[in-house]
Formats: C-alpha cells, sequence, structure tokens
C-alpha cells in the first residue's frame, strides 16, 4: 500500500487537474418563459402546436442505433401510468458528458417511459460538482421541497465529488484513512438527506444510484481506486435498504472491463452511450419493483 501512495497520487494529480479544467467550462443557464393566452388565442395556440409537432417529428433525427431499447409488451400494458420523477444530485443527475446534450441518464429514462407508454414529468435538479453537504442543505431550497412533494419517484446521485474533495486535499500524501473518514462523514449525511426527503413525503420511492470507477478503464492496476468505489458503494446499499419504498441501483458493473467506450471526452463523466446504459439499468430495476408489487 505505501509503494502505492505516491504513484497514485502523481497520476490523480494530471487526472485531476484536467477534470478541474473541464468542470470550469460552465454552460449558461437556461431560461424559461411563460405565455397567457386568452381563450380565442389558446385554440388557436393548440392549432398551431400541433402543427408544430407534425413537422418536429418529420425532422426529428434518427436515434443512434446502439442506443434502442426493447420494450417488452407485457410492460407496456401494466407498467407505471404517470408519474412525477424528481432528480436530484450531482453532475450525473445534470447530464455532464452527454454530447447529444439530451440530459444524461434522466432523458435516456424519459424516452423509455415514453415508449412504455408512461405519462412521466421530470424535475432535474442535478448540479455539477455538489457534494452529500451541498445536496442536503439544497433540500431546503422551495423549489425542489415543492416538486419532491409531488414525486411519485425521486433518483439520487450523490458522493462523487466527496471522494474528489478527499483526492484534492491530500493528492500529495494520500491515505487509505482518509478516504474511511470522509465515508462515515458521508453516511450521516446521506442518511440525513433520505431521512428529509421522507420528512418531505413519506410516499415517495427513493432511488440512490450507485458509483462506478472512473478511473479504472486507463488505471486498473491500481486496485484502491476500486476498492474506494466499492467501499462507498456498500455504504449507499446498506443504507438505502434500512429505509422503506427505497432502493439501491448498482452501476459499477457497467463500466467495468465494458467492450463498448462509455465516457465522456474528460474521461471521467459517462458519454451518452454510457447514460443510456445507466438509464436502461433504472428501467429494469423499475419493472421488477412493479411486478413485484
Amino acid at each position: 500500500m505505501q509503494k502505492n501512495k505516491y504513484l497514485i497520487g502523481a497520476i490523480l494529480l494530471v487526472l485531476i487537474g484536467g477534470i478541474l479544467l473541464f468542470n470550469s467550462l460552465r454552460e449558461p443557464e437556461q431560461s424559461s418563459e411563460y405565455v397567457q393566452t386568452t381563450k380565442e388565442e389558446q385554440n388557436q395556440t393548440d392549432l398551431a402546436t400541433e402543427k408544430k409537432a407534425i413537422t418536429a417529428n418529420e425532422h426529428k433525427p434518427r436515434r443512434l442505433p446502439q442506443l434502442s431499447f426493447h420494450i417488452e409488451q407485457q410492460v407496456t400494458q401494466h407498467f407505471y401510468q404517470s408519474r412525477h420523477i424528481t432528480a436530484i444530485g450531482d453532475s450525473l443527475t445534470q447530464g455532464v458528458g452527454d454530447e447529444t446534450a439530451q440530459g444524461g441518464y434522466v432523458g435516456a429514462l424519459q424516452e423509455m417511459l415514453e415508449e412504455a407508454k408512461t405519462q412521466a414529468t421530470f424535475d432535474n435538479f442535478g448540479v455539477r460538482g455538489n457534494r452529500s453537504d451541498q445536496l442536503l442543505k439544497r433540500l431546503e431550497q422551495d423549489d425542489i421541497i415543492a416538486s419532491i412533494q409531488q414525486a411519485d419517484i425521486v433518483f439520487i446521485t450523490i458522493g462523487a465529488n466527496d471522494i474528489m474533495q478527499i483526492l484534492k486535499e491530500n493528492i500529495t500524501n494520500l491515505q487509505m484513512d482518509d478516504f474511511e473518514k470522509a465515508r462515515i462523514d458521508y453516511e450521516k449525511r446521506l442518511g440525513k438527506i433520505i431521512s428529509n426527503i421522507r420528512a418531505i413525503n413519506a410516499e415517495t420511492d427513493i432511488y440512490l444510484l450507485g458509483f462506478y470507477n472512473p478511473f479504472g478503464e486507463y488505471f486498473k492496476d491500481i486496485k484502491e481506486l476500486k476498492l474506494i468505489a466499492e467501499n462507498w458503494n456498500k455504504t449507499g446499499e446498506q443504507l438505502v435498504n434500512k429505509y422503506e419504498n427505497s432502493s439501491f441501483i448498482p452501476i459499477m458493473d457497467l463500466f467495468s472491463n465494458a467492450e463498448e467506450h462509455l465516457f465522456a471526452e474528460d474521461n471521467f463523466h459517462p458519454n451518452r452511450l454510457g447514460y443510456q446504459r445507466i438509464a436502461e439499468r433504472i428501467f429494469e430495476v423499475m419493472k421488477n419493483k412493479h411486478k413485484r408489487g
């Protein structure tokens, strides 16, 4: 372990520098406009909307063949009907790395639910760089509270930036004990996050997405990196299992020794195909839970 300490530090110093540079390139926030119409204007608006929808469908780009997802017929007949879904967390929820700018796993999952004849509305509160302490604070915001109050499902991605903070603060002297201490603090904050969501909405289904090892594709021989992700995954899974209507969704295996290239240009976040694989895993978990009643 001691002889690997300086090797890990040197490698991660280069990687983190690149990641921080990439993450500094923020996309501008989007704004929304709301238009009020009279009844007569509404009728004209409806007609115009129908025409636009037809035109949009005619010019809609073809979906990439490798991103197709076939829904079982029996599921389309008995799956969820009308769901409100709240997604909260970090850059994985925001969809950073999706080169198609279609919303990462949230956008891919929405496509699958639509194909399954499920009416689903999504609120995406993913913020690049969010740590567990920051997400815990954001749960006090009125818009997030209002969304969770109406949510049938809440998805959470959080913790990767907690690990990154330890890497950045201890890059020249990395020790496994640093990650162990941070993991215990993460467990406490994650428990508060889930408890707060339950206090806002006791009936909603909560899904916590796990970690993957973003360095595993290029540094398979550094077992400590994989061990850290596995330990934090285990913590999240054990904690979530203590709560009713709460599930842990593992994704590490999707990115381990994958034959497909699932990472974005930053070699840290998933690309569109990587997010698609995550969405497929989420869909399967939801489907199986629905079958169990």
